[in-house]
């Protein structure tokens, strides 16, 4: 019989990577708050079962949206048993959303993981102990290597067992028996009264609805002890898992300022810490445009512009393929993925370094370095973390804003997000930066990241002056894990999972969308084999021409390239490449009579702060779940673009740039 066991935790517990280990999968690792923002399953090795990842959370009471699928699982979807995975190093935060699991009866083991952490801290927990007073199995793991991952797995037993009950106080005892018997639940479902009682919304919301009569029971409650019945259930837990600690933890050697104390003092420093910030990025893009990434991409370009499109030349003459199926294949397909397809190794080189950034534990702490910057605009360091996720991708990005508890500041993250500059314009930046600016390619880069971010904060501004009402607080909770080596597994792992859906789209939506663009240019109102300028491809472009001229790319190039990129921003290359002919090293070439450095810039600029991609604009459509914000959402940035653009152009002629 298949058995579906649900894996829940504290965020940054190592919930994911204990995931990933019991299960093989690739899901995605992170150092911070909620990045598993939707349910993620997985087969369990070696057993009939499955392996539900839910998003990390601090209590069953959910602040945010992605908080809310933990108490929706956990009352609406069938499961059979539950593992805790729980920080030895922060025991008795991570305990009071442990008591409430053990509050609800259900089968539990926990996994005890960075037991290693503790120990470098002076803390011995006596596992004997903690077994015997929480009443459950505990494993002691190390989710990273997978030591104890094996044991744990292969001890699963989804054995019924009795609810633990924490007595409350008088008081409280009776408002929870009160309520069962009003709503008709029995006496194992005591955890959904206490749930209520705390101040759980989604279980708020499903009691009410049946029972309105139990809003009194609350309200009596809360008169009888004077204060919110929610604040005296939290101040139990607490003192309930102090307790426990306090039994359990032998602390011997403990070091008062340990290494990455020494550390968080220097990067999360309130005047070092953003130059770090920008230093790392530039190092980043120095390794992947100049040393290590554009080297690569120039290998595999030569490959695709020479054996590759000559024996393909040659096969289609052997097989007798007629002149459009050669065109097709050799100047639609081959020259269209094959111009986003080289730029593949810098794709991967740039995604190893983010997901090093982001094991090692750095990535945490830019959040805590941008929290001042973004309190200044309305928000706070944790609507920073879906903007670094939206380096690799804005459609993720956009996703974990869910993990943003304020429902107006997350309508700003993701208005602000598609500012982000993701990993679909690295090819843009690569080929224009190349040709243009060879000298200086990572600084340009770095330059264009930093624009995003700074016109993203002038935006969430705006926006939260016009949506934010006077009494609005924020929250801002974000774990800080300490710093460790990333494994060569778990980097690879996490590259590939960043990397893949950018050739998945090479090799289907771009591979579609060059097809499609090159039969526009192959095409016009004369017929088929037309002069490019003559096609439809170039009275597309040649539409919006006129209006680019003062932002200095006045092209039908540009213009069809730029329409063609709300597809996917890599097939501003491709349509780039088809209208040349050439491969991504000629494509350098041909640009160099087209664009001049600031035109070039400028143009690059556009491409940032433009329309979103279609696959953006559906999902900010599923998270905002309004069309007209949508509308706004994906078309504002279009007239922030034509300015900056403008201004850039206009500015740097003034001063003899052009």
């Amino acid at each position: 019989m298949s058995q579906r066991i649900a894996l829940i935790g504290n965020p940054n517990t190592g919930k994911t990577s204990l995931f990933n280990r019991l299960t093989g999968s690739f899901a995605h690792v992170g150092n911070w708050a909620g990045v598993t923002v939707e349910q993620k399953i997985g087969q369990l090795h070696g057993k009939v079962g499955q392996l539900v990842d839910l998003p990390g959370v601090y209590d069953l009471d959910p602040l945010s949206a992605d908080e809310a699928i933990v108490s929706r699982f956990l009352l609406h979807e069938p499961f059979d048993g539950m593992i805790n995975i729980v920080d030895a190093s922060q025991l008795e935060r991570n305990l009071q959303l442990t008591l409430q699991l053990l509050e609800m009866g259900r089968p539990l083991q926990i996994g005890l993981n960075m037991v290693d952490v503790a120990e470098s801290r002076g803390m011995h927990v006596n596992l004997d102990k903690l077994k015997t007073l929480l009443q459950v199995d505990v494993f002691p793991i190390t989710a990273r290597t997978g030591d104890g991952c094996d044991v744990l797995l292969s001890s699963i037993q989804m054995e019924k067992r009795q609810p633990f009950e924490l007595n409350y106080g008088p008081e409280t005892e009776e408002a929870i028996t009160r309520i069962l018997r009003l709503t008709g639940l029995s006496r194992t479902d005591r955890w959904i009264a206490i749930q209520y009682l705390a101040g759980n919304r989604i279980v708020v919301d499903h009691l009410e609805a049946s029972s309105p009569e139990i809003v009194a029971v609350r309200k009596e409650l809360e008169t009888a002890i004077g204060r919110f019945a929610h604040a005296h259930i939290t101040e139990r837990r607490r003192d309930w898992a102090k307790q426990i600690r306090h039994q359990v933890i032998e602390n011997h050697n403990a070091q008062d300022v340990t290494m990455t104390d020494r550390i968080d003092a220097v990067v999360t420093h309130p005047i070092l810490g953003l130059p770090i910030f920008f230093g790392v990025l530039y190092a980043l893009f120095h390794v992947t445009f100049n040393w290590v990434g554009a080297p690569l991409s120039d290998l595999l370009d030569g490959l695709l512009s020479g054996p590759i499109t000559s024996g393909t030349v040659w096969m289609l003459d052997a097989v007798g393929a007629s002149p459009f199926i050669k065109a097709l294949l050799v100047d639609g397909v081959i020259a269209g993925v094959g111009g986003v397809l080289v730029f593949v190794p810098q794709i991967f080189v740039l995604f190893f370094f983010i997901s090093f950034l982001e094991d090692s534990g750095y990535m945490a702490r830019v959040a805590i370095v941008m929290d001042r910057f973004m309190q200044l605009v309305g928000l706070n360091g944790k609507s920073f973390i879906p903007m670094i996720i939206g380096f690799g991708c804005n459609v993720p990005g956009i996703m974990a804003a869910r993990t943003v508890e304020e429902e107006r500041e997350r309508l700003v993250t993701i208005f602000i997000s598609p500012f982000m500059s993701c990993s679909a314009r690295l090819p843009i930046y690569a080929v224009f930066a190349a040709s243009f600016f060879s000298t200086h390619q990572a600084l340009v880069v770095l330059s264009l990241y930093m624009l995003g971010i700074f016109l993203a904060l002038i935006a969430a501004k705006i926006f939260t002056k016009a949506l934010a009402s006077e009494d609005q607080t924020s929250l801002f909770i974000v774990e800080q894990p300490p710093y460790r080596v990333p494994q060569g597994l778990t980097l690879w792992r996490s590259t590939w999972q960043k990397a893949k859906g950018f050739v998945r789209k090479a090799g289907t939506f771009i591979f579609g969308g060059s097809v499609f663009i090159w039969l526009l240019a192959y095409s016009g109102p004369s017929g088929f084999d037309v002069p490019m300028n003559d096609s439809f491809l170039a009275m597309i472009g040649g539409m919006i021409a006129t209006l680019l001229v003062p932002l200095g790319f006045g092209t039908w190039q540009a213009g069809a390239s730029l329409i063609t990129g709300f597809l996917a921003k890599e097939v501003v290359v491709s349509t780039m490449a088809i209208i040349y002919a050439v491969g991504e090293s000629d494509l350098s070439e041909s640009l160099l009579p087209i664009f001049t450095p600031l035109s070039a810039y400028s143009f690059m600029a556009f491409v940032l702060l433009y329309v979103p991609c279609l696959a953006t604009v559906a999902v900010i459509r599923r998270e905002v779940g309004s069309a007209k914000l949508t509308w706004f959402a994906s078309l504002y940035g279009l007239g922030v673009a034509y300015v900056v653009s403008l201004v850039i152009y206009q500015v740097g002629r003034l001063f003899g740039f052009a």
